[in-house]
């Protein structure tokens, strides 16, 4: 009976989203075909359409859109890999010695909010206009929401687990292993979702400086021209690679972390 409500509950969830995203689409139609709106900034969802038809097949400046994508999500991808590569070993840290919390967080505090572009003109100095200084300032822009959320992830443990094992002669790696993974890991999993949302944040500055390829350099070369229906059919790629990742990310949490689908079941019932 629980079971059959519980679906019934998310049928009515997706019901309910796929009502809203046809409620915009009805109006964007709307304004576009009355001439509400200007097609120049607006183009109607056929005009999208058929740019991401032209740009698939005819490539936009030399690149196909398949190109462009695979480029960028290299990008992302691989300065994520490398974000979480040092954000959840050094958050771990952080969150169990209070000596390396102190000696990282205020560097971590200061250059979080550091605006993308200030931050991307002092890597261009450093490391160049070519792919290092774009995956720097991408590392940069996802790193502190790992740290963060893997820190308050493992300040979060209930002490007792920690005693408990202690008690019975785990080593500092067992610990991290047995207690410290296990109980932060749905944390940290959310603070890497955000953290890829930031790196999609700064995706288009980082490609703005002596790039060729790309979905944000895509994004900005148009908008130079006022093609506003590439720019538009560029974001909306950015979201559903976006979307799709996230996705990826929730199924290899399910998948590494069993435990979480059984807590989410519980809290239902």
């Amino acid at each position: 009976m629980v079971t059959h409500w519980l679906k019934r509950g998310n049928n009515q969830r997706f019901a309910i989203s796929c009502g809203s995203v046809l409620a915009m689409l009805g109006a964007w139609v709307f304004v576009t075909e009355t001439g509400l709106a200007n097609p120049l900034f607006l183009p109607g969802p056929k005009a999208i359409y058929l740019a991401f038809i032209d740009v698939l097949f005819d490539g936009y400046q030399g690149s196909t859109l398949i190109e462009h994508v695979g480029t960028s999500l290299y990008r992302i991808l691989l300065a994520f890999l490398l974000a979480c590569l040092v954000g959840i070993p050094l958050g771990i840290s952080m969150g169990m010695s209070k000596t390396a919390h102190a000696i990282f967080n205020p560097f971590i505090e200061f250059y979080r909010p550091l605006p993308p572009l200030g931050l991307y003109t002092l890597l261009v100095m450093w490391l160049g206009i070519g792919e290092s200084s774009k995956l720097a300032l991408l590392f940069l822009a996802g790193l502190p929401g790992i740290i963060i959320a893997t820190v308050q992830a493992v300040k979060d443990i209930n002490p007792t687990f920690v005693l408990a094992t202690k008690s019975l002669g785990a080593s500092r790696m067992e610990l991290i292993r047995e207690v410290y993974l296990p109980g932060a890991g749905p944390t940290i999993l959310t603070g890497m979702r955000i953290s890829l949302g930031f790196v999609y944040t700064v995706l288009v500055a980082a490609e703005i400086v002596a790039a060729t390829a790309g979905i944000g350099w895509m994004i900005w070369d148009a908008a130079k021209f006022l093609l506003s229906d590439i720019v538009i059919m560029g974001l909306i790629i950015l979201g559903l690679t976006g979307i799709a990742l996230d996705a990826v990310m929730r199924f290899i949490g399910y998948a590494l972390m069993p435990w979480t689908r059984a807590t989410r079941q519980f809290s239902k019932d």
